[in-house]
């Protein structure tokens, strides 16, 4: 998920402009102030949901520069020693041991489709897939994918608010919903099973692996995303917020979802005019295409998919079809049909 921006990169757009001092030539009288009005000093308003913005942005800066200088060059390191087939292959273990975290989670937001398929996701590829070295259950054989679920999404499920926005460097952008949850799902293991998973081998291993192989994955994203924003901290705690909205959202339904992937609650202020490429809303064409939900239980009437003029009814996804239905119609327009996981 999400996601998947926990290591923000980017060049950090440092507006700090120095006031002039006018100086007297040969006299010992004070300096004079400027005849015209001083330089406005940039600065960034306290926006609503990011009370702790000053720390945010001095955290954030902390961050660039450790990124700069030791994380992403480690990063780069490890992409070049370790092979992609070798970092898929352990992306994937680790990714395996965290599907029974996801599937309590479905269980957690009365899910039971979504939890039956992430335990057969997790049975696959624990047993065919060699521990998850192998994802078989994505392949059209099983059409298992992956999905994210954490605490931190089911707490925002029942209604609980995500609380002020925070950064922390190394850990990346998170809320006090979030970061809290966050914490308590990676202690659940040590917890409920232990070895190893409370010794500080296996738990130091899976922070560096992971935390290297995201930068490695995530470094294109990030320079898109932050390479020409005009504040890159409001630009990636915009696209933070909205990515957390919309991954609630859709724990209720389609199109609450759709909904909250046009809401941005922290815009970026400095802009304007140039918008934030993470804050601008969509135009209609472009609206992501909201997701099944087939998933709800109970069912939502209100995700249900609603006919349009200009195109023929859209057929079933074919996410729901699990086994896939034989019997289902060859005569549906494949144009029409909502895309389906694969």
């Amino acid at each position: 998920m999400a996601l998947a921006l926990f290591a923000a990169q980017g060049a950090m757009a440092q507006d700090v402009a120095a006031p002039t001092q006018a100086v007297a030539n040969g006299t010992a009288a004070p300096a004079t102030p400027p005849a015209g009005p001083p330089a406005a000093r940039p600065r960034h308003h306290r926006t609503k949901g990011d009370p702790l913005e000053g720390f945010n942005r001095t955290m954030f800066s902390l961050h660039q520069f450790l990124d700069r200088i030791a994380f992403r060059p480690l990063a780069m390191l490890y992409k070049t020693v370790f092979p992609k087939p070798l970092r898929t292959g352990i992306r994937h273990v680790f990714s395996n041991v965290g599907e029974p975290l996801v599937f309590a989670n479905d269980v957690l937001q009365l899910k039971p489709k979504r939890a039956l398929k992430t335990a057969g996701r997790f049975l696959v590829n624990s047993t065919i897939g060699i521990g998850g070295v192998l994802d078989v259950a994505k392949t059209r054989d099983f059409n298992l994918p992956h999905h994210d679920n954490s605490f931190g999404t089911t707490l925002g499920h029942y209604g609980l608010g995500p609380g002020p926005y925070i950064f922390l460097p190394l850990v990346g952008p998170s809320d006090f919903r979030d970061f809290g949850a966050g914490i308590a799902q990676g202690q659940t293991y040590a917890f409920t099973i232990g070895t190893p998973f409370d010794r500080a081998e296996y738990r130091v291993s899976e922070a560096v692996l992971t935390g290297l192989d995201l930068r490695v994955e995530s470094d294109g994203a990030l320079k898109a995303l932050l390479g020409g924003a005009v504040d890159p901290y409001a630009t990636l705690r915009s696209a933070y917020l909205q990515d957390r909205a919309v991954s609630i959202a859709e724990t209720h339904s389609a199109k609450a979802a759709a909904a909250s992937a046009l809401d941005d609650p922290l815009t970026d202020p400095a802009a304007d005019p140039l918008k934030d490429p993470a804050a601008g809303a969509a135009p209609t064409s472009a609206a992501p295409t909201p997701k099944p939900a087939a998933d709800d239980f109970p069912a939502d009437p209100a995700a249900a998919p609603t006919a349009s003029p200009m195109a023929p009814p859209a057929a079933k996804p074919a996410v729901d079809d699990f086994p896939a239905d034989p019997a289902a119609p060859a005569s549906a327009p494949p144009v029409a049909t909502s895309p389906a996981k694969r």
